[in-house]
């Protein structure tokens, strides 16, 4: 597997019955106000981002790996797929069984996770099949950004890079990120 190392996102979408869905995932990249996922077709996000055309996407900080692991073996999919029926168990109500937070999302009908420093409200720009089958990838445009005053610098919209540890996942393995090496000359602050 090529997970070599990218942030954990938590991706809130509504089920069929105006339910929410958690979705852990971790193949995501962002370039301006896009972000690209790839999702698995065999679980509930696909259907529902299909249907839907939004979503949350919840960043979550290093300390909540426990719970994201918590969501890791549940699937929104009544009846759980085949191919994840020896892994995976139907769970309707994911929130609950990882022990986070629905909070009202402003521009988007699905919820924001409380406990994600970071919460992007988005759209779906395309959904497109990926070259090796099984998953697909979702193109999204961030409509508004919700960042905890904790990880932000004071005054601005900027992140604060020394107070904010995204969760990373890499080779199947949570992380952390260590000590600021140093910074682009891009960089804003």
């Amino acid at each position: 597997m090529l997970y070599f190392g990218t942030p954990v996102v938590l991706v809130t979408t509504r089920n069929p019955d105006g339910s929410a869905n958690i979705t852990p995932m971790s193949s995501a990249w962002a370039l301006g106000s896009t972000v690209v996922l790839g999702l698995s077709e065999s679980g509930q996000a696909v259907p529902n981002l299909e249907r839907e055309r939004e979503c949350v996407l919840n960043i979550p900080s290093a300390p909540l790996w426990e719970y994201v692991e918590r969501l890791a073996p549940l699937t929104g999919r009544d009846p759980v797929p085949a191919a994840k029926a020896d892994r995976y168990r139907h769970v309707r109500d994911k929130f609950a069984a990882a022990g986070l937070t629905p909070q009202p999302a402003e521009t988007v009908a699905a919820p924001r996770i409380a406990e994600c420093p970071l919460q992007l409200e988005a759209e779906v720009v395309s959904i497109e099949p990926g070259k090796e089958g099984g998953f697909r990838i979702v193109e999204t445009l961030v409509r508004r950004v919700h960042a905890a005053e904790d990880i932000t610098i004071p005054g601005t919209q900027h992140i604060d890079t020394g107070r904010w540890h995204p969760l990373l996942y890499v080779f199947r393995h949570y992380f952390g990120i260590g000590e600021r090496l140093g910074r682009t000359f891009k960089a804003e602050t």
